[in-house]
């Protein structure tokens, strides 16, 4: 980070670390209207931070000295800002939906964009419309979509999401892990001749996604009297290697492109999202791409103090390098969010889990906190307390809606209630004072004592449907890249995941040799080999 710049935050910080919330909020009755944000039909709520107008001044002039307006241009603009790796970062063109071109190496990729959505829609629609047959002739009535990490994780994430926009009769299935019990589990749940497998991978070589694709296949083609042209009609493929694709089996024109300008957890817009297309139709992928651009215009052209994406950056730079907070709670009080914890995981911590700097040295600080959370209410039957009255700091968001898309009695608003509250209840805390008003026995004083003081944002749309869907997407993938910019790091590549796939292969080798291989691993990973084959009865 920029040393001076931080050096002002930091002594803002010391300025206003005595200072709780409570006292915050009672010396400043405009507070919640001073800290509150509205872009692309979401409010943003920060007012229950640990922040002064001075300290926001500060953090706004650290993002300053990153030349965060810069480098969010240079990423529109097509420049190779994924330096380690020579390329582009355009995820935001594929949601580019106005007529303005977009270069990389002069060149206008938007023509090519627009092309491959034109052919996923007209695909899906075929397909929605049972149009689209099988080698029985039979429609498809059953989606597995065979991927890994960002070819996973955001088409799973999203379809979970916007369920109420799905086809019904139509069943989405999404199979990611190598281990067979996870492809085993969801073909007992599919017909064969009702199946359309959508594999995810870009060089068509990923070691999990064609093992799982190689093995339906096989569950395929056992099925379907073993005719090899069952392939063309059951399986599709997302990737860039024709070569692989066609040999696979799959007819060249069943192939979604996407670039190598799309890293994997920013995809989903891409033909990545061809199962969410499946699953909720042309018009409303459409629509999510439409939220997903307000919220990339308003990242692109809002003034940083009042810039959705870089307040949240910023006051994640605040807790996890100014106070220390390891960690950072993402608490969605919407059931069809359950998956979206997971999916910021790898977004974020795939992005920003880095050591080292631009510059090749080790940065001077921490970088990348870890992701997790649940959806409410259930995180608050489980590991709320240690929010509460742990002894660790943990910043929160807090996602809620105002309308449910499944309204039944009162329970939406017992939802929304709890959110508001545990909001409350962090920030204010209860004082061993009002404890004892309370009648609290002296003995349980000490335990039903709330510091409060605990941070949390308030993230609140109308319904969580597919703009406001996008438009949440596309603010967490922009609060990723402010706090890159400001760590100094890359956040587009992610080298950490290789040594192990390469270690993995010769493993490999190691675990199924015919013969006594020699190992010459640490002695725990020999041992470890050895104890696998023998309960496999091979040859030691």
């Amino acid at each position: 980070m920029h040393a001076q710049a931080w050096q002002a935050v930091q002594q803002e910080i010391e300025a206003s670390r005595a200072i709780h919330l409570r006292d915050h909020f009672a010396a400043d009755p405009q507070r919640a209207g001073r800290f509150t944000v509205r872009a692309a039909n979401w409010t943003l709520d920060y007012s229950k931070n640990r922040i002064t107008p001075a300290l926001m001044q500060r953090l706004v002039g650290l993002a300053e000295a990153a030349n965060l307006r810069a480098e969010i241009d240079a990423m529109f603009g097509g420049q190779p800002i994924n330096a380690t790796e020579k390329r582009a970062v355009l995820h935001t063109a594929l949601r580019n939906l106005s007529d303005d071109p977009v270069l990389v190496n002069g060149k206008d990729i938007m023509p090519d964009v627009r092309a491959v959505r034109a052919r996923m829609a007209a695909f899906c629609e075929e397909v929605r419309k049972g149009h689209w047959r099988g080698h029985t002739g039979k429609p498809i009535r059953h989606v597995v979509n065979i991927g890994i990490g960002g070819s996973d994780l955001g088409p799973a994430m999203a379809c979970a999401a916007l369920k109420p926009y799905g086809k019904h009769g139509l069943h989405v299935n999404f199979v990611s892990n190598v281990d067979a019990t996870h492809l085993a589990e969801t073909l007992h749940t599919v017909k064969a001749e009702q199946t359309l497998f959508v594999v995810v991978s870009k060089t068509f070589t990923t070691q999990e996604t064609l093992t799982n694709a190689l093995s339906a296949r096989s569950w395929l083609l056992a099925r379907l009297g073993g005719d090899r042209a069952a392939v063309a009609r059951h399986f599709v493929a997302v990737s860039t290697n024709s070569a692989k694709v066609t040999e696979f089996g799959i007819a060249p024109d069943n192939m979604f492109e996407f670039w190598d300008w799309v890293g994997g957890r920013y995809s989903l817009p891409s033909a990545v999202g061809l199962s969410l297309m499946l699953a909720i139709g042309p018009r409303n992928f459409e629509r999510m791409l439409k939220g997903y651009a307000a919220m990339d215009r308003h990242f692109r052209t809002a003034p940083f103090e009042r810039n959705m994406p870089v307040i949240l950056g910023l006051l994640g730079v605040l807790y996890h390098n100014g106070y220390g907070a390891a960690t950072h709670a993402v608490l969605p009080y919407d059931q069809y969010l359950a998956r979206l914890p997971a999916y910021l995981q790898q977004l974020d911590m795939e992005s920003n889990g880095k050591s080292v700097g631009r510059d090749g040295l080790p940065v001077s600080g921490t970088t990348g906190p870890i992701i997790w959370g649940e959806p409410g209410t259930n995180g608050q039957h489980a590991f709320y307390q240690l929010i509460h009255q742990g002894t660790q700091l943990i910043p929160c968001d807090f996602i809620g809606f105002c309308r449910s898309q499944n309204p039944m009695g009162d329970h939406h608003d017992k939802l929304m209630a709890n959110l508001i509250a545990q909001t409350e209840a962090l920030a204010m805390g209860k004082s061993a004072a009002q404890c004892r008003a309370e009648g609290v026995p002296a003995e349980l004083v000490p335990h039903k004592t709330f510091d409060g003081n605990r941070p949390s944002n308030t993230l609140l749309a109308d319904l969580l449907d597919p703009q406001t869907f996008g438009a949440l997407i596309a603010l967490y993938e922009h609060k990723v890249f402010t706090q890159g910019i400001i760590w100094n790091i890359f956040s587009f590549d992610q080298w950490g995941v290789e040594l192990g796939k390469v270690l993995a292969g010769r493993v490999l080798q190691e675990l199924q040799s015919e013969t006594p291989p020699e190992l010459r691993h640490d002695s725990s990973t020999n041992a470890l080999i050895r104890r696998y084959r023998e309960a496999r009865g091979a040859k030691l």
